[in-house]
């Protein structure tokens, strides 16, 4: 996945069960969707929760985050409730999702890698983020993405 190719769309349950769609979220607005390599963990906590308390910068230029690992259900859902996540977690139990977005490597404990894409309305990627290690530059850089890229 590259700067300027087309998202892939996929539905996917969210941590309360509902089906999410990407096409039906970029309908309303550009997605921050960000993998996380497990729900629970050190730095997966505080990416999400980065992107949480940034909630109210996301939400003024219009966007919406999402988070997605391959954590089942009822993980994703404890791990929202832990951390008051207000926004989807979804469950990519077999990788598929992450296979599309190159989010996922062979190592059988934490097979998804940590990355984040901004995503247009129109469904084009307009920046990606792949530090391992630096778990706030996501949503930091994803902001300077979306105020560049969307901005009035």
């Amino acid at each position: 996945m590259n700067v300027g190719d087309t998202a892939p769309d996929f539905v996917l349950p969210d941590h309360l069960g509902r089906r999410w769609q990407l096409s039906e979220a970029l309908a309303i607005s550009p997605v921050v969707l960000f993998f996380y390599p497990g729900a629970m963990t050190i730095g997966c906590t505080a990416e999400t929760c980065h992107f949480r308390d940034l909630g109210a910068e996301f939400t003024a230029l219009g966007a919406t985050r999402v988070g997605i690992s391959a954590d089942p259900g009822n993980v994703q859902r404890e791990f929202a409730t832990r951390n008051a996540v207000d926004f989807p977690l979804l469950s990519d139990a077999d990788g598929f999702v992450g296979n599309l977005y190159g989010a996922r490597r062979n190592f059988a404990l934490r097979p998804g890698k940590r990355a984040t894409f901004v995503i247009g309305r129109d469904a084009s990627v307009r920046g990606i983020i792949t530090s391992e290690l630096r778990m706030q530059k996501h949503a930091d850089e994803a902001l300077d993405i979306l105020r560049s890229s969307f901005a009035a």
